[in-house]
């Protein structure tokens, strides 16, 4: 039987990688330096090779099984956010207001390790199964799975099934969630504008004052949940930013709101998403100001396929991990992009040791615990190899 434990050289040689990523973080789109590290280590592994045509940043690579086994998709995403890293390491960002604050570092070099361990099997003839190991960018914003998709993923890929991982914080360390179902919620992000016409802030009768109805939508828009969503649904409406106002005594012309909803339910998603009109050309009319909203494409919500349970259970069980469950969280993930082409399974990997208060995921001092790297790596590679 194959061992699908990463030696100690192999463990030391992903840690490296994992902390040369960390220390260099990119934002969504402009992940050119951790392009290019996966390239080049990738480059030392003589079976895997480019599939398709490539994106501008991420990668999407093969290693061929020996034709008796099944095809199957691993997925990683590789990008940082816009947070300045407060956590003091020797690995700390170099890159200003850029940190690794959701552990994508951590899922990169895992799947790294993954495919060292999957050449290793490929070498001693023990690979059956072809995977397809995607570094995905963008997966902040959401964007990246779906111009994949859009640029042919799965004209090049054809894989019976698709796997990815996510360290999270609220789990104990060396516990996996393997959870059948909805996990991770759908999400609608929107950008609502407000434009009225601006003036001096003394004459508030010759003006229609933007900033003053956008106050009034954004109490309204909370309504969403408490007044018209099902308690027994979970929807979340949140408010992420907002834009407008010039220097005292000049009224704005406009005001911009940017915000999200997630909800588990299709259901409650498209009814918030209806009623968000309804309050910003309801409230924009009786306010004498002209609004409108525009809205992102939905990302469905993350649903691991109940079919795949048990093989993931073992896995993580052989991979000397505990399988648990917890409740669903309201996050959102565009692996789900991936589960509606293809039965999938994502994990949420327990980073929390016993005792410590962890900090949360896009926090400034969120760090991951790299003790449990080499097991998210075998435990990638074995889901794979051990897929039938």
């Amino acid at each position: 039987m194959f061992d699908y434990r990463l030696s100690q050289n192999e463990y030391d040689e992903i840690l490296t990688l994992k902390r040369e990523i960390h220390m260099h973080p990119e934002l969504a789109h402009d992940e050119f330096g951790t392009t290019a590290l996966i390239r080049d280590y990738l480059a030392g592994l003589p079976d895997f090779a480019l599939l398709g045509e490539q994106p501008e940043t991420g990668l999407v690579v093969r290693i061929e099984g020996d034709g008796t086994g099944r095809e199957v998709m691993l997925r990683a995403d590789i990008d940082a956010i816009q947070q300045t890293e407060e956590y003091d390491s020797p690995w700390r960002s170099v890159n200003d207001g850029v940190m690794h604050a959701c552990g994508h570092d951590f899922h990169t070099a895992a799947l790294l390790g993954a495919a060292r361990v999957l050449q290793r099997a490929k070498d001693t003839g023990s690979l059956k199964n072809t995977v397809d190991l995607v570094f995905q960018p963008a997966e902040e914003g959401t964007t990246g799975a779906r111009m994949l998709i859009e640029n042919g993923l799965f004209e090049v890929a054809s894989p019976d099934a698709v796997f990815g991982l996510h360290n999270w914080p609220s789990v104990g360390l060396g516990r996996v969630v393997c959870h059948p179902g909805h996990l991770m919620a759908g999400k609608r992000s929107f950008e609502i504008m407000i434009t009225g016409s601006g003036g001096h802030g003394s004459m508030p009768h010759l003006n229609r004052d933007p900033i003053v109805c956008s106050a009034n939508v954004i109490q309204a828009l909370q309504t969403v949940v408490s007044r018209n969503t099902d308690p027994a649904d979970a929807l979340v409406l949140s408010i992420s930013m907002i834009e407008g106002g010039r220097p005292v005594n000049v009224v704005a012309d406009n005001v911009r709101i940017v915000g999200t909803i997630r909800s588990l339910s299709d259901k409650a998603l498209d009814n918030a998403i209806t009623r968000v009109e309804a309050i910003v050309v309801n409230a924009s009319e009786a306010f004498g100001v002209s609004g409108e909203v525009s809205w992102q494409p939905k990302i469905p919500a993350l649903n691991n396929s109940p079919a795949l349970m048990d093989h993931c259970v073992k896995c993580v069980r052989d991979t000397g991990l505990e399988p648990t469950d917890c409740q669903p969280g309201l996050a959102s993930e565009d692996f789900a992009l991936y589960q509606s082409i293809v039965p999938g399974f994502y994990y949420w990997m327990g980073c929390t040791p016993e005792g410590e208060c962890q900090a949360k995921l896009h926090s400034p001092d969120y760090h991951t615990d790299d003790s449990l790297l080499g097991k998210a790596a075998e435990l990638l590679a074995r889901t794979a190899g051990e897929y039938r």
